[in-house]
């Protein structure tokens, strides 16, 4: 079972990511446990995909999907940006960047997810979570 949507780079769009979360939760009764952890990291891929990838750019689109399998949901969001270094993150618990306010979204993400791979340069997370 795949459910997607696309949508614009807006930050208001947020409120369409998190009724898609509620609406694949509610048909695939997600336990409320799971559910939690797949709002909040999708919330912030999808946020940093309009931000950071698509630098809130209307005519940009972000694609989001989720898919399942008898063992885990698998959540895919990609972005129309130019990508980034996924592969040298400052640790945003280190005293040196608790002032920061950026490098906090991939670090929710993977410590809510039980996988989070990077394709396409960055432009596309994987997430997947065990049911």
């Amino acid at each position: 079972m795949e459910k997607r949507i696309d949508i614009e780079s807006k930050i208001d769009n947020i409120n369409e990511v998190e009724k898609f979360v509620d609406e694949f939760s509610e048909e695939n009764e997600i336990h409320s446990d799971i559910y939690g952890k797949i709002l909040i990291a999708t919330v912030e891929a999808v946020n940093n995909s309009i931000v950071h990838g698509n630098k809130e750019d209307v005519n940009k689109k972000v694609f989001l999907s989720f898919s399942m399998d008898d063992e885990n949901i698998f959540i895919q969001v990609e972005d129309q940006g130019d990508g980034f270094d996924y592969t040298n993150l400052p640790d945003p618990t280190k005293p040196e960047n608790i002032e920061n306010i950026h490098g906090r979204g991939i670090y929710l993400m993977q410590h809510l997810a039980d996988e989070v791979e990077f394709y396409k340069e960055g432009t596309l997370v994987q997430m997947s979570f065990k049911l």
